[in-house]
Order: C-alpha cells, then sequence, then structure tokens
C-alpha cells in the first residue's frame, strides 16, 4: 500500500494541473470567439447570432474535454495502469464519473480513477459555468427578452 505521497498520486495531480490548463485556454478562445460575435455578428439576425455563439462555446469546449481525457489516457498508457487498447475508454469512463465498473486499473494505479473522476466533475462544472456566462451576456447584449 502507498502512501499519498506515491507515484500514481503525484501523477495525477500533475496531469490534473494540465487538464486544468487546457480548460483555462479553451475558456479564453470562448471569450474571444463571444467578443469576435459581439463585434461582428450581432446586428439584425439576433437569433441566429445566439445560436451560433452558442453553437461555437459548446463545441470549444467539448474538444476541450475531449482533449483533457486523452492526456488522462495518455497517463494510463505510460503507467499500464490498464490494458493499452482500454486506456481511452477507461479514461473516458472515469473522467464523466460514469463508471461501468468493467476495467479496473492495475493496483498501484487504482488512486488515478477518482482522481479523473473528480477532475472531470470540476472540468464540467466550469464548462458548465462559462457556457451559461455566455448565454446570460448573450442574451443581454442582443437584448433578447
Amino acid at each position: 500500500m502507498g502512501t499519498w505521497m506515491d507515484g500514481a498520486f503525484i501523477s495525477g495531480v500533475l496531469v490534473s494541473i494540465v487538464t486544468i490548463s487546457i480548460q483555462a485556454m479553451a475558456t479564453l478562445v470562448v471569450i474571444k470567439a463571444v467578443r469576435y460575435a459581439a463585434r461582428h455578428l450581432s446586428g439584425r439576425r439576433k437569433v441566429e447570432t445566439l445560436v451560433l455563439v452558442m453553437a461555437a462555446s459548446g463545441t470549444l469546449l467539448t474538444v476541450a474535454h475531449l482533449v483533457e481525457v486523452m492526456v488522462w489516457a495518455l497517463l494510463y498508457s505510460a503507467t499500464g495502469a490498464t490494458e493499452p487498447d482500454n486506456v481511452y475508454y477507461f479514461a473516458f469512463v472515469n473522467f464523466t464519473t460514469l463508471g461501468y465498473g468493467d476495467l479496473i486499473p492495475a493496483r498501484p494505479w487504482r488512486i488515478l480513477g477518482p482522481m479523473t473522476a473528480a477532475n472531470g466533475m470540476l472540468l464540467f462544472g466550469w464548462s458548465t459555468a462559462v457556457l451559461f456566462a455566455v448565454l446570460s451576456r448573450s442574451i443581454a447584449y442582443l437584448r433578447l427578452r
């Protein structure tokens, strides 16, 4: 039994920092895209602008999550925590907190599952907050009521 400072824990913390950085960059891209849309796309087509802004924001954040899952999958692959042909699936199941339970990580790496889940919950919550902020500000800016 390892301590909380073993390689698995430290690896999980480092990957969490990387995925949080990816999320921060995605958030900045969404903010810049929304500002661009506010300057160039509003006008008379308010509903179309809102749909475009929300679709672009949601797509960018979804792509960020897919990349974040890939980062966790790379860690699972590098550590041998699960079979090589299951690393992305395993990372995705943990990241989304779905938890099928059909795969179990190698014993020394078990802490990575809950760490991945905690990271995924944080980042999905962050994306939800960003989308809500984009929607709220877009509605206010476009004066849709």
